[in-house]
Parts: structure tokens; sequence; C-alpha cells
């Protein structure tokens, strides 16, 4: 018994210490740095006019990319699930990708498709479309780096729950819609809603393919972590510390829905 309990505090020891050394010490030493000659230069940083449209154009890309992918999450998920056929497969391989490949080769491809000489520039050119360096290649590159993640949440639970209740509904004279959305919906809410966490936490800090696409252009097409990039860059160290504590703010904002949601799930 002795033994067993020296092992299990070991572990959990190990598993403590390991998270305090890879986690919580840079974000202590994180927040120091960002505090250590008082609240106004980082303030003054994030306030300017840079900051606030770096702050802007995030969440701004967070309202659009995440609704798409929640909606188109649920749309794949009823498929992969529900109406199995055999390119199912392709479609779970597709959906996959983004987890397979770098984010920068994920902003070179849309450079690739949409920029100069690209596939699809002549005509989005004529219709006066521009999608790099602007705020849809942004959104853009955020929709395709974390589109997996309400896919990967939702097919569990749609698995799980079957499908007695939605042939109960439809057996009681419900049409398609009415199912889903009074049997199928709430059955897969949770999940469905720790997706659209997970989704948000992407987007908030990509970096890769929006530094690709955007061309980190300041007060135009720079997002937060972007701006952190380009102050640590310049030197202008309370600006990089004083947006990074606030994707660090986020961040802890998006963990604590997410822990509430897992809570809400498992009951």
């Amino acid at each position: 018994m002795n033994s067993s309990a020296t092992g299990r505090w070991g572990l959990r020891f190990l598993g403590l210490g390991y998270i305090a050394v890879l986690l919580i010490a840079p974000l202590i030493l994180l927040f120091y740095k960002t505090f250590e000659e008082g609240l106004a230069p980082p303030f003054e940083a994030i306030t300017s006019g840079d900051g606030l449209h770096a702050l802007k154009l995030t969440l701004l890309t967070v309202v659009i990319a995440v609704p798409i992918n929640t909606v188109f999450g649920v749309i794949c998920s009823l498929l992969l699930v529900r109406h199995k056929w055999k390119g199912n497969w392709l479609i779970d391989a597709a959906i996959n990708l983004p987890f397979a490949i770098s984010p920068v080769v994920i902003g070179l491809s849309l450079f690739l498709l949409y920029g100069k000489n690209g596939w699809f520039e002549p005509g989005l050119a004529e219709a006066g479309i521009k999608i790099l360096f602007s705020t849809p290649g942004i959104v853009l590159a955020c929709v395709f780096v974390s589109v997996p993640f309400v896919v990967r949440e939702t097919v569990p639970v749609l698995q799980e729950i079957g499908t007695e209740q939605e042939q109960a509904a439809e057996t009681l004279g419900a049409n398609a819609w009415q199912t889903f959305w009074r049997v199928t919906l709430p059955a897969i809410r949770w999940g469905v809603a720790y997706g659209v966490v997970l989704c948000t936490a992407r987007v908030l800090g990509e970096f890769g393919a929006v530094s690709v696409v955007s061309g980190n252009i300041s007060g135009e097409t720079q997002t937060l972590p972007l701006f952190v990039e380009k102050n640590y860059e310049n030197f202008n160290l309370p600006g990089a510390f004083g947006a990074a504590v606030l994707l660090a703010l986020l961040a802890l904002v998006v963990l604590m829905a997410m822990n509430l949601l897992k809570r809400k799930e498992a009951a």
C-alpha cells in the first residue's frame, strides 16, 4: 500500500512539475516582464491605434470563422455518421488535413490559389474581390486551420446517441428539419459547444497561415499574434508583452469555458 501510494504521489508530482515548467513558469515570467515597469507602457501599447486594430481584427476573424466552421462541422458530422457512403473516407481525410499540414504550408497554398497569377486570381480581380492581404484572406486561412475541431467533437456524440430518438420523431410525423432542431441538436449541443471553444482558441492564436496571406501590415491586416511578433522584432517589448498577456487572458477565458462545458457534458 505504501509503495502504491508513493508511486501515485510520484506520478502526480512529476505531472504537476512538468506542467509548471512548461506552462505556468513561462506565464508567470510573461506577466512579470509585462508589468515590470508599471501598467502604463503595456496599456499604452495595447490601446494604440495599431494595437486596437489588431485586437478588433482578431475578434472579427473569430466572429466570422467560428460560425462558419460550426455550421460546416455539424453538417459534415451528420454526413459522416448518419449518411454513410463510400466517399466518406475522403471527406474524413480532408477534414483531418489541417492536423497533418503545417499552417505555413496552408498559407502558401492559399497564396498560390488567390495570389498574383493564382488559379482564382483572374476571375476575382475582374469581380473586384481582393482575398490576399485583406480580411477575407485572414478569415479564409483561419477557417481552414480550424475546420476539424467541431467535427471531431460532434462525431463521437452522434455515434453515442444512436438513431432511436430520431426514428421515433420521424414515426410521429416530424420532418427532417424538425427532427434535427428538436431531437438531434439538443442531444449534441455540448459536443458542438466544446468544438466551438476549441475552434475559437485556434483562431485566436493562429500565426503561421495568417502571416503568409495577410502581409502583416500594421493597422490594416495585422492580427494580435502578428502584432506581438512585429513589436518584439522592433524591440518594443512593452507592446509585445502587453499584447501577449492580452492573448493569454483570452486563452484563459476560453480554457474556463472549455472546463465548464466538460462538466456539463459529463453531467
